[in-house]
């Protein structure tokens, strides 16, 4: 739990092709990290739930009373109209759970068809995903992706349900989740930074009485426009980073990025501060994609050094590379420490996925990553596989990383943060 409460908020996605978004984020912090932890942590012990945040978030069940308001703002919209409009069957699922136990939408008889938040789906799924965003049933559990509900009542202890938290304490606490998630937030970017909480003068108001009363510190950043923010619990992480990077000290841990890990989420600071650039182009037609279907940026002690483009398949168990990048400038066999840390995290992923082997194309494998795979050989079980995308050339990146805004970037994940700790 060390991590999540660090981090505050971690965003789930149910794609799963190199893992899901939340293992990933936590896999590149935790060593030797496996997906049923999570799962454990949700529907064993219910120390985590989901609900909105920034989008579909994990967070800490003790947190849950900060987001009823995301419950409320439900049952007053489209979810409470729903159930309204399809009063009988809701009554029905909910007669059928409380008497039987956590139910999914195949449990019961498909209904037709009508119009929901993305577009038509059958009445029961719509009618589920209503009680659930309305907070009247939780997830009991995913299998897969099927989501098996029950009544939350029944999920999380009645003193924590009881309890009231006022609206702007709710929304001052989700303004905090993401600062403290990020480590590095401003006070614009992206409308989607700031879903639920509230409009740009709220904001303004509440970061202000933030930085009053010291729990937020202003923070202006070499190369980067604009102020920046801190938490003011994360100043003895500053600092000491900052200590580092005067001292020449680096960690020399590689770590594979979550396309929407919080340190992605502001996206317009990855060029002043790092000098890289990254779109997740999962939606992008195939024919446009730069990069790839479903990429990783690649870490390396402070800076971004490349992109990595795994697959997991869990039934042949073996992992995929479809593409690996490294950015102009960077030589992966001439850094000191990389072949080593880089192996080591190809280990990690491979003991996360449960795979026991490390699939290649010959085009990954040929010019110019040969001599790499080579000092890789002995290191990691690898396999050569045919028929697999090529690995694109070093001069489609952007221009190679800079030494600039060290202490900025410390901020978010400095040498030594346990927010991005060295895989074993």
């Amino acid at each position: 739990m060390a991590v999540v409460d660090h981090l505050g908020s971690i965003q789930f996605d149910p794609l799963d092709v190199a893992g899901r978004n939340h293992d990933l984020v936590l896999q590149a912090r935790i060593g030797g990290y496996r997906r049923e932890l999570a799962d454990e942590l949700l529907y064993g012990r219910r120390t985590l739930f989901e609900t909105y945040n920034k989008s579909l978030n994990l967070l800490p069940t003790r947190e849950l009373p900060f987001y009823r308001l995301t419950w409320q703002k439900a049952l007053e919209g489209r979810a409470g109209t729903l159930v309204a409009e399809q009063a009988a069957l809701a009554e029905k699922i909910l007669g059928e759970i409380r008497d039987q136990g956590p139910k999914c939408s195949l449990d019961f008889e498909r209904e037709a068809a009508i119009a929901w938040w993305w577009g038509p789906t059958t009445a029961v799924r719509a009618v589920l995903e209503a009680l659930c965003v309305s907070g009247v049933v939780s997830l009991s559990r995913r299998e897969g992706n099927r989501r098996y509900y029950d009544l939350t009542e029944r999920l999380y202890p009645a003193q924590l349900l009881a309890e009231q938290v006022t609206e702007r304490a709710q929304v001052a606490h989700k303004l905090l989740s993401r600062h403290r998630a990020h480590g590095l937030l401003g006070s614009s970017g992206s409308g989607e930074l700031w879903i639920g909480t509230g409009m740009a003068p709220l904001r303004a108001e509440l970061r202000a009485e933030m930085v009053e009363s010291g729990r937020l510190v202003p923070m202006t950043v070499e190369g980067v426009r604009g102020q920046r923010f801190v938490l003011a619990d994360e100043l003895p992480t500053l600092d000491r980073a900052e200590r580092e990077a005067e001292a020449g000290q680096q960690l020399g841990s590689v770590s594979f990025i979550a396309p929407l890990d919080p340190l992605m989420w502001d996206r317009t600071l990855l060029g002043p501060l790092y000098d890289f650039d990254y779109i997740w182009e999962v939606y992008t037609p195939a024919a446009k994609r730069r990069w790839g279907y479903y990429v990783l940026p690649v870490f390396f002690g402070d800076r971004f050094v490349g992109r990595i483009e795994p697959r997991l398949d869990r039934r042949s168990g073996r992992a995929r590379i479809l593409g690996l990048d490294f950015e102009p400038g960077f030589d992966p066999i001439a850094e000191p420490g990389f072949v080593e840390a880089f192996g080591d995290s190809l280990n990690a992923y491979l003991a996360f996925g449960g795979a026991t082997a490390l699939v290649r194309s010959e085009a990954i494998a040929a010019a110019p990553h040969r001599a790499l795979f080579r000092e890789l050989s002995s290191r990691v079980p690898i396999k050569s596989a045919g028929g697999v995308r090529s690995g694109r050339s070093n001069g489609s990146a952007r221009p190679g990383t800079s030494g600039r805004g060290k202490a900025g970037r410390a901020a978010i994940l400095g040498p030594g943060d346990p927010r991005l700790a060295a895989t074993p």
